[in-house]
């Protein structure tokens, strides 16, 4: 069910307009305050909506992310019926969160996996060709400036032909396009756009969205 909350235009703001028009559900809503209120980080609005069109538009039935937040992404994808989705963090305190949103909207536990641990030795467990979409976050435990090309690997891997990868809050907020920002998190993201630039693996989009988003497309010869 969409938010009661009324539409109200901000002059000149795009995105508050966009959001305005397509406001969350309440059940995200509240996922989302919570995540405010202990301090775990979720996606945007508008990144949770793009990822949800993206699964639908491509009909994906299985998806796996990496930053479970308290559920929202989760929210987002799951409200396609057919989708099952697997998400990884290395925070229990996340997961239980996600798993609270998830029994408010009343999802089957037979739809979701939620899985702790040290995202790095998780990924590469996951199985090859298996997943339509892989979300991929820095979590708390994925800060190092290899993680991300590592991690690309993995995901290039578990990824059926055709797949999508989406790498969500991937310009840092802009911190990425500013050269003179050299934090192991913003190099490890300049890193991974340009291994996925660079490689004949990937069809990739960069958009200036929320924090940044690159979706890219696996190759169908890979």
């Amino acid at each position: 069910m969409a938010s009661s909350l009324p539409f109200v235009p901000q002059r000149g703001d795009m995105a508050s307009y966009s959001e305005s028009l397509f406001p969350e559900s309440d059940l995200i809503a509240q996922a989302r305050a919570r995540g405010l209120e202990f301090g775990i980080p979720n996606t945007e609005q508008l990144v949770g909506s793009l990822i949800r069109y993206l699964a639908e538009l491509i009909g994906a039935s299985a998806v796996v992310e990496v930053g479970t937040g308290t559920g929202v992404s989760g929210l987002y994808l799951l409200e396609l019926p057919h989708l099952t989705l697997t998400s990884i963090d290395a925070e229990m305190a996340h997961a239980k969160a996600a798993r609270l949103a998830f029994d408010e909207a009343q999802i089957s536990p037979t739809r979701y996996r939620l899985i702790t641990g040290a995202t790095k030795e998780v990924i590469g467990k996951l199985a090859d060709n298996s997943y339509d979409i892989f979300v991929m976050r820095q979590t708390r435990d994925s800060g190092d400036s290899d993680y991300l090309v590592d991690a690309l690997g993995h995901a290039q891997r578990s990824l059926r032909p055709g797949g999508l990868l989406i790498l969500d809050s991937v310009l840092g907020g802009g911190k990425v396009a500013d050269p003179t920002q050299r934090d192991d998190q913003s190099i490890a993201r300049r890193e991974v756009i340009r291994a996925i630039r660079a490689s004949n693996n990937w069809r990739p989009l960069l958009l200036p969205l929320a924090d940044g988003v690159m979706v890219a497309t696996k190759s169908m010869a890979n």
